[in-house]
């Protein structure tokens, strides 16, 4: 007989099956989120790369800018060599000072179109850019729309199962008490290794739940008499009586559709 406050093998059972009643109500729920929370991280990952593009592009306008403003700082100092070469042209002494000064007015003339080549070079640069930067700007404002309505949709989804969530929560907290950490670790890992996350479930006609294997019926009677945890020997999965599930079910359901 189990003294008072023990947990039973049985009290295990139950507190499992109701976990597993929860996690699947968690799961259904993570379902109805769909891909959303991946989608709207994906989004703002993508903008914030588009704002850091955005961003290069307009410094790279502003260093256009920077570099015509200095072209034509080159043109302004250049004419005024040329217009001092053409003083020192009225007083030459001979043909060797002449062409000299002729010389270097022929190179300041080259400044000058070498600089008002650059400057329509950074103009044309300059537009390529500022078209660039028109699309860019486009593309992110037509996501930065995307992402406000799948924000809005996951935020209402979100809205709608935080309190459940909660109480989910809650309750999974108070049903792990019962549960040895090894055994709930063990319980987590079929959950893993199970396509439908069903970790434990009951005896359906004979056979584990959702599954064709017969079990013995010497087996099925150490398993009604919930003295100790047994598990499928095909699946892995741990295994209850129909009727224990069925107490279980009821009794979170009512939790369930009461909270939502």
């Amino acid at each position: 007989m189990a003294k008072k406050n023990e947990v039973t093998v049985e009290d295990k059972l139950r507190a499992l099956f109701d976990l597993q009643l929860i996690d699947s109500r968690v799961d259904e729920i993570r379902n109805v989120r769909g891909e959303l929370p991946l989608e709207v991280e994906d989004l703002e990952n993508e903008i914030a790369g588009l704002e850091k593009r955005l961003e290069n592009f307009n410094q790279e306008v502003s260093d256009f800018d920077f570099q015509t403003k200095e072209q034509k700082n080159n043109i302004e100092v250049a004419k005024e060599e040329f217009k001092k070469y053409e003083e020192n042209l009225k007083n030459v002494r001979n043909n060797r000072e002449y062409n000299s000064i002729v010389k270097e007015q022929e190179y300041q003339e080259l400044e000058i179109q070498l600089a008002e080549k650059r400057i329509k070079e950074f103009a044309a640069k300059k537009e390529l850019k500022l078209e660039a930067i028109g699309q860019l700007d486009e593309k992110l404002n037509e996501r930065k729309k995307h992402l406000k309505a799948k924000k809005g949709e996951l935020d209402e989804i979100l809205k709608e199962t935080e309190k459940e969530e909660n109480l989910l929560a809650k309750k999974a907290t108070e049903f792990q008490g019962k549960i040895e950490s090894h055994l709930f670790e063990a319980y987590q890992k079929i959950r893993k290794n199970v396509k439908n996350g069903l970790a434990i479930v009951a005896i359906e006609r004979g056979a584990s739940g959702g599954s064709y294997f017969t079990i013995p019926p010497q087996i099925q009677m150490e398993i009604a008499s919930r003295q100790k945890i047994i598990t499928d020997e095909h699946s892995g999965r741990i295994l209850v009586d129909p009727e224990l599930a069925k107490e279980e079910r009821e009794k979170m359901d009512a939790i369930f559709s009461s909270k939502k």
